[in-house]
């Protein structure tokens, strides 16, 4: 005979106490009294019902908090600790495509709100991504505050509808680019930034964080280290030191040609950093602007292009680096993959993941096999 999970009590009844999802004013769990006169098994079913209940949200605080209100709360006290940049998503997602939710109560949040959200940015999936990942935060820290209830997280946030993310295929610098590149008549300064990102394969950020002081010559060879990055918060440009990890602090060769113009280039800067505005403090955002669109201009004219027919369109900083990557996966096996992963402070499974195809392009199979298996 199984035996009875309840006892009875003084009274001779079946009692037990149980969470109902609220606090006390002092903070510690308030617990409702159930009692049952019939039989253990009885006073489990209740306890299993309120428990339900309790996970289904009819016991939570009570809370008149608005959904927006509450997510820009969330991002101050969940997300103050990340990248500038990162906190900037966040807040472009909250005050762009969760606005029409402002008169919305957090507790009368549903899975159809959800929906809409994603609905309204339909035509950008990438935004779309980032959409479901701060609602889907942003109510986890609701049923964590108890402000809404477990059970309602998956009723809220599951079978949501997301539009098929098509990556954008990665492209390395055009021929017509590699030209203007030498024909271009760019300032001493823009040149040293080319330089640096098509020699180096450098991230923008870590390009325009470099100082005189990281470069290094010795049995005339150039290496520059990479220990820090410059990120915008808005305008306002702020240096932030990498991880001391394979991912973060690398130390990297720099072709002789471009080691030759920068060391003249950091001869004539007045302060420590490659990069400045003209009062010789770091870079900002709208200086950097300016300076990407002159490189880009001038590359366009030196190609024969125009503002109404350019030669040139869409050129990044960040093309550069995958060419960078691309032009010495083409040299697989006198490089590693590992190797090249650490040049580009990237783990091997990433450098694999973007780039096999260009391993596969080179690889004979036929030639390999005639020359090892002949007879």
């Amino acid at each position: 005979m199984a035996t009875a999970k309840y006892k009875k009590n003084y009274r001779g009844e079946y009692e037990a106490r149980i969470w109902d999802g609220t606090y006390n004013p002092d903070g510690s769990k308030h617990r409702k009294r159930l009692v049952s006169k019939k039989s253990s098994a009885d006073l489990e079913r209740q306890v299993n019902r309120l428990k339900n209940e309790v996970e289904n949200g009819k016991y939570v605080q009570k809370t008149d908090i608005f959904f927006t209100d509450y997510a820009n709360e969330w991002l101050r006290v969940k997300k103050s600790v990340r990248e500038k940049n990162t906190q900037a998503m966040y807040r472009n997602i909250i005050n762009k495509h969760l606005s029409f939710l402002s008169d919305i109560k957090l507790s009368e949040i549903r899975n159809s709100h959800f929906q809409l959200a994603i609905n309204n940015a339909l035509e950008h999936p990438r935004t779309c991504q980032q959409i479901y990942i701060t609602f889907r935060q942003i109510i986890k820290m609701a049923v964590t505050d108890n402000y809404i209830g477990a059970g309602m997280y998956d009723m809220i946030c599951s079978d949501i509808n997301l539009p098929k993310m098509v990556r954008r295929e990665k492209r390395t610098l055009t021929e017509i680019e590699k030209a203007a590149l030498q024909e271009a008549e760019f300032t001493d300064r823009e040149r040293a930034f080319v330089y640096i990102i098509y020699s180096c394969g450098l991230r923008r950020g870590e390009a325009l964080a470099l100082s005189v002081f990281d470069f290094r010559a010795e049995n005339g060879k150039t290496t520059v280290s990479i220990t820090k990055s410059l990120v915008f918060d808005g305008n306002t440009p702020e240096i932030k030191n990498m991880p001391k990890t394979d991912h973060g602090f690398r130390e990297l060769p720099v072709p002789d040609a471009a080691a030759r113009f920068l060391k003249g280039y950091m001869s004539s800067v007045k302060g420590p950093y490659l990069f400045t505005c003209r009062d010789g403090g770091l870079i900002t955002h709208s200086s950097y602007v300016k300076m990407w669109k002159s490189i880009a201009g001038k590359m366009n004219r030196a190609a024969g292009g125009t503002d109404a027919f350019p030669a040139i369109t869409g050129l990044t900083a960040h093309i550069f680096r995958h060419n960078y990557c691309t032009n010495l996966c083409y040299q697989v096996p006198a490089i590693s993959i590992k190797k090249i992963a650490q040049l580009m402070g990237d783990t091997e499974k990433m450098v694999m993941d973007v780039y096999n195809h260009i391993m596969e392009e080179k690889e004979d199979p036929a030639a390999v096999i005639n020359d090892v298996l002949a007879i």
